[in-house]
């Protein structure tokens, strides 16, 4: 990272629904957000310029499990080399994710809430994010 810290390009908190349906209707009919991803069991809503919604179906978790907040980087490797230097705890190293064409890690919050820094791989995610 030269010394510099990298600002990331975009933020998507990401919640669990049971009823994917039902949550789209609401938020890109009712609310007005475009869908801007369709991962099948996650979509994400645009709800502003880079800020981002996203719901993925869940069978039933509790918690600091429901809530991810995501970061979208460019350089994850060099973000998770920033994280190490600070001490930070990585819950999950840098990997590839085929089923959501991603390249993300984990990390937890103070508050025990999931933060992920990760990458798309899904020139879908890229044709919309500009």
């Amino acid at each position: 990272m030269s010394g510099t810290m990298q600002f990331p390009k975009s933020g998507i908190f990401f919640l669990q629904t049971r009823d994917l349906e039902i949550t789209t209707a609401f938020y890109q009919d009712i609310l007005g957000f475009d869908l801007v991803l369709d991962q099948k069991s996650c979509r994400i809503f645009r709800i502003c310029m880079h800020a981002y919604i996203g719901f993925c179906i869940t069978e039933g978790s509790t918690g600091s499990e429901e809530v991810i907040i995501t970061i979208e980087m460019e350089d994850v490797d060099g973000f998770f080399k920033h994280l190490e230097s600070k001490g930070i705890t990585i819950e999950i190293r840098p990997r590839l994710n085929e089923r959501y064409q991603i390249y993300q890690m984990f990390i937890r919050d103070p508050n025990g809430y999931r933060i992920e820094i990760q990458k798309f791989l899904n020139p879908d995610w890229e044709a919309q994010h500009r």
